[in-house]
């Protein structure tokens, strides 16, 4: 199932023979070990020689090494160079500050900093509501993390996790012209995380929780929710849980089915999976079975953290046992948030006519979505290689565009709907068929449009 990606996109610098066949020699080879060439450049040339620059796309690390080996062994071939481009991207980061205003005199300094800037501290210290007008705060996140999720990768620490932090902030700025900023906490004690957010946020107009492990994630969010007046967002549940919200609307909408009247079986119970049933018990779907590695989550199952207890509480009205396979007989719909290759075909033939599948572990879905076709009308990703990417770029730009515009102090499940919706009419009449049912991340409407609807809805709760 996986192809190959620019994830893995490597630039192979090699000498060749100035042969007629050479370029033929060097891209047969490439695609003989299954590379995708992207690029074919020649750098220099001689009457003996050329030197090009081979780009090529692989599946892995591994496979990458498998290219250059096979063009090594050519004759007449050396190999000067291969350069990773995904690690050439990250070199010196990817984000930087930089002033909005021209220091190019005494005058400008002197109103930019000392004494000028003396006056503005006053204004604030009498009224800290002009923090918002005069400082970076109106249009500043915080994207905070402890390093203990990153990814699908596990807990790496914060140090590891800032690569992750800087594309965030560079998607905020990309998508909607907010300003963020990673800010990786040494230390995964909740205590102290609280502690260290709630001291930073006199700079900030909002805070973006990411990466940090469930069931931590959710005492974290809801004390700061607490105890700060800005709104504080774990991207990890709720911008997953409002992509998702809408492309199920999208995709009942093709199928013809209404959610009041659809089971919905929902594969991991973590930070994701727990915000999206949440989320869609606003909408009172007439069940939903809930699963996790020890199987359906239901009242009276032994060892539950106090999430799980109120998931059982609040789903599964029939009291079903079993496992995912279990859950899936005569379901509408399954989201799966959990781990690769949990199911097939012969499974999805159990669900419910006209059936809905969103398999969306990564970068490997609990299905192979070639094999979910073969039963489901509608199959969604978390991958980019696939139609219908549920991708949290189509949310969290847009949701702290609205939320900083409206000066919001929380956020509420209000918003995180009217977001959802908004992402859901974006895809308009006959756009929407079975392999469409979410707007490309680069469409330019989609930020717009979730902002303004939150923006409406911060208005409404006002």
């Amino acid at each position: 199932m996986p192809v190959p990606g620019p994830g893995y996109s490597i630039t192979i610098r090699v000498e060749a023979p100035s042969s007629a066949s050479a370029a033929g020699d060097l891209t047969s080879a490439v695609g003989r070990v299954g590379g995708v060439i992207t690029a074919f450049d020649v750098v220099d040339s001689h009457a003996d020689r050329v030197v090009v620059d081979i780009t090529c796309n692989a599946l892995s690390a591994n496979h990458a090494k498998d290219i250059t080996d096979t063009l090594e062994v050519l004759p007449g071939i050396v190999v000067r160079k291969i350069s990773d481009r995904t690690f050439l991207m990250h070199l010196g980061g990817k984000i930087e500050v930089t002033s909005k205003v021209q220091l190019k005199n005494r005058d400008d300094l002197s109103r930019a900093y000392t004494p000028g800037v003396a006056r503005i501290c006053q204004a604030i210290a009498a009224n800290p509501e002009d923090a918002r007008r005069l400082t970076i705060k109106r249009n500043t996140v915080a994207v905070v993390t402890d390093g203990s999720a990153v990814l699908g990768l596990g807990n790496l620490g914060p140090a590891a996790a800032l690569p992750v932090m800087e594309g965030k902030a560079a998607l905020f700025k990309k998508f909607a012209g907010v300003d963020a900023w990673p800010v990786c906490l040494d230390t995964q004690d909740t205590e102290e995380i609280i502690r260290a957010v709630e001291l930073i946020a006199p700079v900030y107009g909002g805070i973006n929780l990411e990466d940090i492990a469930a069931p931590r994630c959710f005492e974290i969010e809801a004390r700061l929710r607490e105890k700060l007046d800005i709104p504080v967002f774990h991207d990890d549940q709720h911008g997953t849980a409002i992509v998702v919200v809408g492309a199920l609307r999208n995709a009942l909408r093709v199928v013809g089915k209404d959610i009041e009247k659809c089971k919905i079986a929902v594969c991991g119970v973590g930070a994701a999976g727990s915000a999206i049933i949440r989320l869609l018990l606003r909408q009172t779907p007439a069940d939903i079975v809930a699963v996790d590695v020890d199987g359906i989550v239901h009242a009276g199952r032994d060892g539950m953290d106090p999430n799980l207890v109120w998931i059982a509480e609040h789903t599964n009205r029939e009291g079903v046992t079993g496992n995912l396979h279990d859950a899936l007989v005569d379901a509408d719909v399954f989201i799966g948030v959990s781990a690769p290759n949990l199911f097939g075909a012969e499974q999805v033939a159990t669900m419910a006519k006209d059936a809905i599948v969103f398999a969306l572990a990564n970068p490997d879905p609990e299905i192979d979505p070639i094999e979910a076709q073969k039963h489901a009308a509608v199959v969604a990703t978390g991958r980019s290689d696939f139609p219908n990417q549920i991708n949290n770029v189509l949310a969290f730009p847009g949701v702290f565009r609205g939320l900083l515009d409206a000066h919001a102090k929380t956020i509420t499940d209000s918003m995180l709907l009217a977001a959802a919706n908004a992402i859901a009419d974006v895809v308009e009449g006959d756009r929407l068929n079975a392999s469409y049912i979410v707007p490309s991340v680069f469409d330019s409407a989609v930020a717009p449009a979730v902002a303004d609807a939150v923006r409406k809805a911060a208005a409404d709760r006002d």
